[in-house]
Order: C-alpha cells, then sequence, then structure tokens
C-alpha cells in the first residue's frame, strides 16, 4: 500500500504539453518570495533573529506568495481546461484535475506527518498544499462559468471566511473549511475558506487574459525576456522545491546554530 502511494506521488503529472513561460515566471516569483520569508521564519524559529515574523509587515509579506500562488492556480486550471475540453469530456476530462488533486493533497499529507515528527505535534494541518489539492478537486464545476460569476464566487468566499473566523468552536472538525479552536496552533493554516476564493479570481483573471486559452500577443512577449525564462525555470520546479526547501534551510541554519 504504501509503495503504491509513493508510486502515485512520485510519477510525473502528465499535464499537458504546452506552456506559458509568463505565467511560470510569476510562480518562480512567488518561490522566490516564499523562500526568502521562510528564511526569516527559520532564523527567528532558531533565535538567530529576533523579530516577529507572524505579524505585521512580515506577515503581509509572507502572505504575497500565496497569494500568488493561489491566483495562479487558478489560471492554471482555465488554461488547463481550455486546452483540454476540446478533446476531452466527461470523466476523462475530470479525471486530469482528479489525479492532480490527489497529489498535491498527498504531498500535503506527507509535509503533515514529517511537520509532526518535527515539531512533535500536528502543526500543518491544513496548509497551502492541502488548499491547492482541494481546490484543485472543487475549481472543475466552476471553470465554466462567466468570468463575472467566478469574481461574485470569490466575494462570497471572502465573506464567509471572514464570518466564519470569528465564530467560537470548541473542536476542529472543519478546521479544512475555515473553523477551529483558539488553542489549535498551526505553522502553516490556508482553509477553504477565504483562500478558495483567490483560486475562483485566477480563473476569472485567466478567462480574461487567455481567452479559449490563446495567449495574448504581450503576454508572449514578456515571457521571452531573459529574466523570465531564467524566474520561469524554477516556476516549472515549483512543487519540488516547496518539498525539499525547508528541510535544506532549516538543516543549514541549524548546522551554523551548532558550529557558532
Amino acid at each position: 500500500m504504501l509503495k503504491q502511494i509513493a508510486a502515485f506521488l512520485l510519477l510525473r503529472h502528465s499535464g499537458t504539453a504546452r506552456r506559458y513561460p509568463e505565467v511560470d515566471a510569476l510562480r518562480g516569483v512567488a518561490i522566490g518570495l516564499m523562500i526568502g520569508y521562510h528564511i526569516a521564519y527559520d532564523l527567528t524559529l532558531l533565535g538567530m533573529y529576533r523579530a516577529s515574523v507572524v505579524s505585521g509587515a512580515w506577515r503581509v509579506f509572507g502572505r504575497i506568495p500565496a497569494v500568488m500562488f493561489l491566483g495562479l492556480a487558478g489560471v492554471s486550471i482555465w488554461l488547463s481546461y481550455a486546452r483540454l475540453s476540446p478533446v476531452l469530456g466527461g470523466w476523462k476530462l475530470y479525471r486530469y484535475y482528479l489525479v492532480r488533486g490527489l497529489k498535491l493533497l498527498g504531498w500535503g499529507m506527507v509535509i503533515t506527518l514529517v511537520s509532526w515528527v518535527y515539531a512533535g505535534q500536528p502543526v500543518i494541518l491544513f496548509g497551502i498544499l492541502h488548499l491547492l489539492g482541494a481546490a484543485t478537486l472543487l475549481a472543475f464545476p466552476f471553470v465554466r462559468a462567466p468570468s463575472r460569476d467566478l469574481a461574485l464566487g470569490a466575494l462570497a468566499c471572502a465573506g464567509a471566511g471572514w464570518l466564519l473566523e470569528g465564530l467560537p468552536v470548541a473542536h476542529d472538525w472543519f478546521l479544512w473549511l475555515g473553523l477551529r479552536s483558539p488553542s489549535l496552533f498551526q505553522f502553516d493554516y490556508f482553509p477553504l475558506l477565504p483562500w478558495f476564493g483567490l483560486v475562483l479570481a485566477g480563473m476569472a483573471v485567466g478567462k480574461w487574459l487567455y481567452p479559449a486559452g490563446q495567449q495574448r500577443a504581450e503576454l508572449a512577449r514578456l515571457g521571452s525576456w531573459p529574466a523570465a525564462r531564467a524566474l520561469a525555470w524554477l516556476g516549472q520546479r515549483s512543487l519540488l522545491i516547496y518539498l525539499v526547501h525547508q528541510p535544506i534551510l532549516l538543516g543549514t541554519l541549524t548546522l551554523i546554530v551548532s558550529l557558532a
């Protein structure tokens, strides 16, 4: 069973052949910002940097890459639908999103287990990878909606998330939705409400920027810049970088602390 799960997670997702360099480049920017924030977070965790990185300007900075990842996920969902829907339909079309979503959820669970072992408690129960996996599974019924309806759905998610955040609860059964008890501490927490709204907003933006999945000429020119190509290389490997960067950062910084 474990071997089958490992094989499913490690096998390359087939996806679609065409890439959009400008989308990959933006994802590369998000990766760079995320690594920068996590360096500051890890330095604080190890006592090497005395500042709060979970409030104020640092908190805002840490949210920027998350917002970018979720918005770009919505754009990518629309692009894959625009390319695949003319040749696939029904179950075969949804299977693409099912496989992708389950794989992201699976890697999210791996991060949950690893962080649990490291911290001694479950500190990442529904992080951004869990959210991306769930959003990929849930977004398919909405992908054919007009951009206006997707934007309204994004606003509805934001409003519902704001309402849920203030509700007092004594248990964490609906942690994934946005309801958690005040005593539950989480390193990385991105519930469906309000964050699924950003994926819907990204789908609306994708429909506007890429009508019928067609790349506008000005976007193609942006993707041809040398800096954009370098960032696109990072963006195409965003999942791998996300999975390995924290062990590398923490291991390196811990070694520095021990030597000092």
